[in-house]
């Protein structure tokens, strides 16, 4: 019997706010343990909980931006239960009414866009971070650091509607994508920034009810979860052929060894006794804030990426990696505006990220070292190719590096680029001499020779011949013609 894997996905995004979700307290990364706390966020007798507008401004946000119906007025809940890590032994969350349901997610799969459906979307507090086991003397322990205790959350929810472990991944991707598009968060995995549960199990193919599920908890990297899945897959077909009965339950998944292990007996909604929040009002969006939301969206990441098609010619696949970061896509446009899209799309996407990932500087640090005026001059001077290929990396570099325009570059780098026939001709005259075999290959039909005879006459000028003139200029040779003037 053919089975086939059902996964939902719960998707917790750490919202990019100074502040944490209901107090004061800095919500940065990497401070010294437990060093940004407070009674609010410790849940000490008597402390009092105030929503971040902030916060909850990005949850409406990316509710809007995925097409959910936004709740007038939501509730936050609170969740019970016990782990080290949660200073009140409950946490703040929405439950039964909460800020964003419905929607869906445009995602780039090799078949073709698709939309993944959630269920909803909804403002939360995050947990503190429990570190263990570490060796301590002659004993183990665990420590705790409460500092994200907090922080600003923001869970998705999708409908189990995943097939398999490729989907998901493709799913997470064009999640940070937009959170990031957004400005809700910087969607760093291995940073905590976002974090995923994959909940899965497997039915007969082309039944509609669904299995016994189990749950992967905080799953840390999009590879992990796309690993992770895979692995839970494989058990339950395993147990299923073994006979077994598939309990469920909450797992962990080891990245390093690749394993599953049982982290506990799946709970069910009651077993948290959720009740409305005390100490909190109802969360309300009227009209005007939502209208106001919506008028202040960008162009959405997917939206965009059909325009650069249409626009400036790029192939899909340049859309979708120029469309990864709002603001490399704003540098590309702006560099790209009366000129070849494609050739601009190029050297962004090769050069520009190469020399920014070597040497760690954001898209806007670029963009203060070569504003989009000096690339536009650069790239019409390779479009008119008026630069050759090995010649245009090396003032690549020097734009990156130094001031002035692309002719300024070459005079105080004494290059003068060789382009033409008088420069070139005798270049061209000496390699054919020098190489009498290519010659007669060359001459005998072998075409391919050329590229040899031009690699030659470039390196005889050090990069600075223009190649299509060399190649220009070889073939009249060659073919006993006088080359043109």
């Amino acid at each position: 019997m053919a089975l086939e894997a059902v996964i939902g996905l719960e998707c917790h995004i750490q919202v990019a706010t100074r502040t944490k979700m209901f107090c004061g307290c800095p919500a940065e990364f990497g401070a010294a343990p437990n060093s940004n706390v407070c009674p609010v966020c410790l849940g000490l007798p008597g402390a009092l909980p105030v929503a971040n507008r902030a916060a909850v401004d990005a949850a409406l946000r990316l509710g809007l931006a995925l097409g959910c119906e936004i709740r007038e007025e939501s509730v936050f809940a609170r969740k019970n239960y016990f782990y080290p890590d949660m200073p009140k032994n409950y946490q703040i969350t929405q439950y039964d009414r909460p800020m964003c349901e419905g929607g869906a997610l445009p995602v780039a799969l090799a078949a073709g866009s698709r939309g993944f459906p959630l269920i909803r979307i909804h403002v939360e507090e995050d947990t503190g971070k429990s570190f263990h086991p570490e060796r301590h003397g002659d004993r183990r322990i665990s420590r705790v650091d409460f500092n994200r205790a907090g922080v600003p959350l923001l869970e998705l929810v999708t409908q189990p509607a995943f097939r398999d472990p490729a989907e998901c991944a493709a799913f997470l991707t064009a999640l940070r994508r937009l959170v990031r598009w957004l400005g809700i968060s910087d969607g760093e995995m291995e940073k905590g920034h976002l974090r995923c549960d994959a909940n899965v199990s497997l039915r007969p193919a082309g039944q509609s009810e669904l299995g016994t599920k189990t749950e992967i908890k905080n799953l840390n990297s999009i590879r992990g979860v796309e690993r992770g899945v895979t692995a839970e897959i494989a058990r339950q077909n395993l147990a299923r052929l073994s006979g077994e009965r598939i309990e469920q339950a909450t797992l962990l998944y080891d990245a390093d060894h690749d394993r599953l292990a049982v982290m506990r007996s799946k709970e069910h909604a009651h077993d948290y006794r959720y009740f409305p929040e005390p100490d909190l009002p109802r969360l309300r969006v009227e009209a005007a804030w939502r209208d106001e939301a919506r008028a202040a969206l960008p162009e959405l990441p997917w939206t965009r990426a059909a325009r650069l098609e249409r626009e400036y010619a790029v192939p899909a696949y340049d859309a979708q990696v120029l469309g990864e970061r709002r603001e490399l896509c704003d540098y590309f446009e702006d560099c790209a505006r009366g000129a070849d899209g494609k050739l601009a799309s190029n050297w962004i996407m090769t050069e520009v990220l190469r020399m920014t990932n070597e040497r760690g500087w954001s898209i806007d640090d670029w963009a203060r070292r070569v504003p989009p005026d000096r690339l536009r001059e650069f790239l019409a001077r390779v479009s008119a190719r008026d630069i050759p290929g090995p010649l245009a990396k090396q003032v690549f570099t020097w734009l990156a590096d130094e001031e002035g325009g692309v002719a300024e570059l070459l005079d105080r780098h004494r290059v003068r680029v060789q382009a033409s026939r008088d420069d070139l001709l005798p270049l061209v005259r000496e390699v054919l001499n020098q190489n009498p075999g290519p010659v007669a290959q060359y001459r005998g039909g072998k075409i391919a020779t050329l590229g040899f005879l031009v690699g030659q006459v470039m390196k005889k000028s050090a990069g600075q011949a223009v190649p299509q003139v060399v190649q220009d200029l070889l073939k009249a040779e060659l073919g006993g013609q006088r080359p043109p003037s």
